[in-house]
């Protein structure tokens, strides 16, 4: 398939997804195919909560909202720009997906579908419908990759490479059976924030989202903030205090309550405002519905300790206070070029 053919048939799937948002769904005469999909796939985000309880109407829609924004001629022309795809031997590419977030293992399915690659998918049983309903649109744009994707619920076989995501347990296991082909094994990752005390109002309510969206089950929101000693923490709650509907959904909710009495029966010190718990821990991975924290006396200190730690952050969420620092309210917004753990997965796609 050439590469422009490719590139249109992803710019025709945003398009696609671009008809719906939580407020109103709106039908386009002109988007193709639309007498087949439209009514399905808006009835399938009407029961992604019946799917996975943790799949809100809210959550679902940002996501793929999130699609729509990133699936444009502009970002695909841009991303693909960086590398030189040449005709090459077509490999079965192996995805092992994850399920925490919608979609979460799209970026994955896309990028070996953009390299000419077979695209062999195990999806997880959290998220089996969403990627599997916008496989079978992107087959009816360009019935050709009809021949380059499959879903298999059982063992991966006969394949050629992997890509696997999962958590340091699973990796174990990954590394071992995958030892003998060429991989990307992700294991679990965690965002940071950290504050100087310089941020506006405005910045910590869109901390606030980085915590929050997704009920903070992905690898990209942060579950640790780093503080300058003797942090006032009343600036942050006050600004996050806007989120504070999340605890009217039952399942954080539990897991709120649940958290906040261990916690509390191990005798730990916690800050709370009724929604999220925040506690000073060394840790980088908080439960739902918490936060953790650790003071910093020197920056630079700090910044040499997180570049010795970096297998185990995503991202840092700052007003530049440390090298690619991803802004206030963006973990959740990344570029097609942003790869999960720095890893470049088109790069190494197309070293097989």
């Amino acid at each position: 398939m050439l590469e422009n053919t490719k590139i249109n048939t992803f710019v025709a799937l945003g398009d696609f997804l671009r008809q719906f948002s939580l407020d109103n769904n709106q039908r386009n005469p002109e988007i193709q195919n639309n007498a087949t999909f439209f009514d399905s796939f808006e009835a399938l985000l009407e029961l992604s909560q019946s799917h996975n309880g943790w799949f809100t109407k809210e959550q679902v829609y940002f996501a793929v909202n999130s699609w729509a924004e990133a699936l444009t001629e502009e970002n695909l022309t841009t991303w693909l720009s960086n590398y030189g795809f040449s005709e090459k031997e077509t490999k079965r590419v192996g995805l092992i997906l994850a399920g925490n977030i919608p979609l979460v293992g799209f970026h994955d399915f896309l990028a070996v579908l953009l390299s000419g690659h077979h695209a062999l998918v195990k999806t997880s049983s959290n998220d089996q419908h969403l990627i599997k309903f916008l496989a079978n649109y992107l087959i009816a744009v360009e019935p050709e990759l009809k021949n380059r994707i499959t879903f298999t619920d059982g063992k991966l076989e006969n394949f050629d490479a992997v890509i696997a995501t999962g958590s340091n347990n699973t990796a174990r296991y990954f590394e071992y059976y995958f030892k003998n082909k060429p991989s990307i094994i992700r294991k679990n990752r965690n965002s940071i924030a950290i504050l100087n005390g310089n941020e506006t109002h405005e910045d910590l309510v869109n901390l606030g989202e980085d915590i929050f969206r997704y009920f903070g089950l992905g690898c990209r929101n942060v579950s640790k903030l780093f503080v300058p000693k003797g942090y006032n923490f009343e600036f942050f709650f006050k600004a996050i205090y806007e989120y504070q509907d999340v605890i009217h959904y039952e399942k954080y909710s539990n897991n709120y309550d649940y958290n906040k009495a261990v916690f509390l029966m191990s005798n730990f010190k916690l800050l709370d405002n009724g929604f999220l718990t925040i506690k000073e821990d060394t840790s980088y991975s908080s439960p739902i519905s918490s936060v953790f924290y650790e003071f910093y006396e020197d920056l630079e200190a700090l910044k040499n300790r997180l570049i010795n730690e970096n297998e185990q952050i995503q991202c840092i969420v700052s007003n530049d206070l440390v090298d690619k620092s991803i802004a206030f309210g963006q973990t959740q917004k990344p570029k097609l070029w942003d790869y999960a753990d720095d890893v470049d997965t088109l790069k190494f796609l197309n070293s097989l």
